[in-house]
């Protein structure tokens, strides 16, 4: 639209100019070399317009024909250069898609179209990693560094190498080069952070996460993480060198970040070491509100040195109550009332846990509750076999690795702040115990059954003879009373022993049904009272087994 009014402007104007010629007729005379030339004004108009189009004409003919063979040679870098790009297109699909042989061609026709392009030589870099040939990929990137646009490139890829190599020493420099020469490049930032972290340099390590916080490389409140967990860190290898600085530095990790259990634990302990009983007790409290732990609730117990078991129990009835559903406050205040051998109270602190699904802890804590309030070897065996099949309770996890205490950095991977508190991945699925085998030990009324064998004699099957011809009969002859055995003084339990009848083929059992029936000398006993258990007391078994069938039993009970 705009070209439609430009072009109607100008008609316009040489319109007006036409008729403002028209209307003021005159004449030109020319003369020159002795030639007269006299014409109108509107004709002289129009010959000077034709002959500076003509001139103009004549002189675009003059550069065209002047100017062919540069163009032809313009025309052909032109060609190459789009050919060599091609050749780069192409050679990073093929790199994408994983193929070499592909890739070396293209690199070729890169490098033989446009030798000197930056993206050539990346071309090269890259299609001699995906080869294996180290030494041209570390030609290749060293190459890069005599141009400015491809040194922090080739820098990138010198680090990458010398790292898949082992050369930390030569990696960290690539990396310390790298930020020297672009202070906001993210990798190099995060490289000298791993270095620093991995080498126990912590303060370095604060520095660099301070630089990288002030670039924006990372948001703030991660910034504050990961320097509190640098400051637990120091805070834990100067504890014994420098006290005071481990516990500056811990105070200043609670403050930055409250939830740190390890940081929390560390200046509770410190603060109660040096009497300040008050404020460690105020700061375990603070942490245990936000995140509840065995290691705080362990210094929060610990924090008055000479404290009886009742004060330990009453600590840790006031600890509970800041979380009263949280699982840690219910293990803290069971062991502390074992402890204290408030045998009961502990059973019922454990039982609404159990009901849940017993863990290796709470199993842990009613076998030192059997063992402690009766000595029972065989309970405090079931509990602890029970220990072995129940889910585990939560612990510090990083990368599949699974530890008992806290470590800022990851043995596996290096990475800061990796350890957390949870319940390893590989338990997650356990079922739990059944609550009628958890819960059999929480009642108090159950009574020790004490049984005693009543005869060591051993009782034989009864034989049953072939048919045969009638025999004379013969007097029964009274058969011996049974001695009695005496009763034996009071000891541990002793396991029932039970005569189980050996399982028999079908052949043999339909050969046994068709034998005439037994006399009634020859007839069985009268049947014991039998008391069936599903396994022995000092033997849990496991949980889905079923009930066994009633078993002949030598032994008789005595109330």
């Amino acid at each position: 639209m705009v070209r439609v009014l430009i072009y109607l402007a100008v008609f316009a104007c040489l319109a007006f100019g036409a008729v403002w010629l028209a209307d003021r007729p005159g004449e030109v005379s020319v003369l020159w070399q002795g030639y007269r030339i006299e014409t109108s004004v509107a004709i002289a108009a129009v010959g000077v317009v034709a002959l500076a189009f003509i001139v103009l004409l004549a002189w675009a003919v003059l550069r065209f024909v002047f100017g062919l063979p540069s163009a032809f040679s313009l025309s052909s870098r032109a060609r190459r250069r789009a050919r060599g790009f091609e050749a780069v297109s192409r050679g990073m699909v093929a790199i994408g898609a994983g193929d070499p042989v592909a890739a070396g061609r293209y690199t070729g026709e890169a490098r033989r179209f446009v030798p000197n392009e930056p993206l050539t030589l990346l071309l090269e870099a890259q299609t001699a990693q995906l080869s294996g040939d180290r030494a041209q990929a570390e030609a290749a990137f060293k190459a890069m560094l005599d141009k400015p646009e491809t040194r922090v490139l080739g820098l990138r890829g010198l680090f990458v190498e010398a790292k898949r190599r082992g050369d930390m020493a030569a990696a960290r420099a690539f990396a310390d080069d790298a930020v020297r020469r672009s202070p906001s490049l993210a990798w190099a930032n995060d490289a000298l952070l791993d270095f620093h972290t991995n080498a126990g340099d912590w303060q370095a390590a604060r520095t660099a996460v301070e630089r990288r916080a002030a670039l924006r490389l990372a948001d703030k409140a991660e910034a504050r993480r990961q320097r509190a967990v640098l400051l637990a860190a120091e805070a834990l290898q100067e504890r014994d060198r420098e006290p005071e600085k481990a516990l500056a530095a811990a105070l200043e990790a609670v403050k930055l970040a409250p939830s740190l259990t390890p940081a929390a634990a560390l200046a509770g302990r410190m603060l109660s070491e040096r009497g300040d009983v008050r404020k460690a007790s105020k700061l375990l409290e603070a942490a245990w509100r936000e995140a509840p732990h065995p290691d705080i609730a362990a210094a929060y117990l610990d924090a008055r040195p000479g404290d009886s078991a009742l004060d330990r129990l009453n600590r840790a009835t006031t600890l509970s109550k800041l979380r009263p559903a949280d699982p840690e406050s219910v293990l803290a205040l069971a062991g502390a009332a074992i402890q204290a051998r408030e045998f009961q109270k502990a059973r019922e602190i454990l039982k609404p846990l159990l009901a849940g699904g017993a863990s290796v802890r709470a199993c842990l804590l009613m076998a030192e509750l059997e063992e402690a309030e009766h000595g029972a070897a065989g309970r405090v065996r079931e509990w602890l076999a029970r220990a072995t099949r129940a889910p585990h309770d939560a612990a510090w996890v990083a990368d599949g690795l699974v530890s008992d205490h806290w470590m800022p950095v990851s043995p596996i991977t290096g990475r800061l702040d990796a350890f957390v508190w949870t319940v390893p991945p590989a338990t997650l699925g356990s079922p739990p115990q059944a609550l009628d085998d958890v819960l059999v030990d929480l009642d108090d009324s159950t009574k020790l059954i004490e049984i005693k064998p009543l005869s060591a004699t051993t009782i034989e099957p009864a034989v049953v003879a072939p048919p045969a011809a009638p025999a004379p009969k013969e007097e029964p002859k009274p058969e011996p009373a049974a001695p009695v055995a005496q009763p034996a003084p009071k000891e541990e339990p002793k396991p029932v022993e039970t005569v189980t009848e050996v399982a028999r083929p079908a052949e043999a059992r339909s050969a046994e049904a068709a034998k005439p029936a037994v006399s009634a000398r020859e007839a069985a006993p009268p049947k014991p009272v039998i008391f069936p258990v599903s396994h022995a007391p000092d033997d849990p078994g496991p949980d889905d087994e079923p009930p066994p069938e009633p078993k002949k039993s030598g032994f008789r009970l005595f109330g």
